[in-house]
């Protein structure tokens, strides 16, 4: 295929079926010609787009929180700030359910196929939080948040969606406490430990499950 035909879906593709190979079988599935062979075209796309394997599995990383951020921009910001940080929770997760394979190798460890991730890389990712951390300084404006650093609790925010997506992800979450009712249950209990009253808080976590499907769209 000449490099003249080549596109942007194409791209998306590849990393796609790098995040998959990885996620699925391991940094040992992930070579050129495999790669290239479940695209169904020459090795030389990888090369052009990436440079290369190393190239690749970086992007991997690279698109994943790409895909994230798309999902955090889809929030609207309204007079209701902690019900737009419950949506932002929303959004992590909603990401995470449609991207999958991308979502499991965000994070580094020992399924990026040999690479290690550089400072550089997870401040990458670490840039996704920023409209986290202004939505935490609105919530401590408007009185709904106790005086804190919004760092830190758009980190607490993090981590805590990040585990619960995390286990919903290995299907450890089932009926009675499935994903959705853990999910719901941590919302509001996240919004309260930041300092909101419980009632506020159910009211707005309501408010941000209202406006869900009107805001937050998935992508490929």
């Amino acid at each position: 295929m000449s490099p003249r035909k080549l596109d942007m879906h194409l791209r998306a593709k590849l990393l796609d079926i790098a995040a998959r190979l990885l996620a699925e079988e391991g940094p040992q599935a992930i070579t050129a010609r495999r790669v290239a062979d479940e695209a169904g075209i020459s090795t030389m796309p990888v090369y052009t787009y990436f440079g290369g394997m190393s190239g690749l599995v970086r992007e991997v990383v690279y698109e994943g929180f790409a895909r994230m951020q798309h999902h955090f921009t889809l929030v609207r910001r309204t007079d209701d700030p902690v019900s737009d940080m419950a949506l932002l929770g929303r959004a992590y997760r909603r990401n995470a359910l449609a991207n999958p394979h991308l979502y499991a190798t965000m994070f580094g460890g020992s399924s990026l196929a040999g690479l290690q991730l550089s400072e550089e890389d997870r401040q990458y990712g670490r840039y996704t939080l920023a409209g986290v951390v202004e939505c935490a300084g609105r919530c401590i404006a408007a009185g709904r948040f106790r005086e804190a650093d919004e760092y830190l609790i758009a980190h607490q925010m993090w981590s805590a969606t990040h585990g619960l997506v995390n286990l919903e992800l290995g299907g450890y979450l089932v009926a009675p406490y499935d994903a959705e009712v853990c999910f719901e249950a941590q919302l509001v209990g996240l919004m309260v430990g930041a300092g909101d009253s419980v009632e506020d808080a159910r009211r707005s976590v309501e408010r941000s499950r209202e406006r869900q499907e009107s805001e937050l769209r998935q992508i490929p």
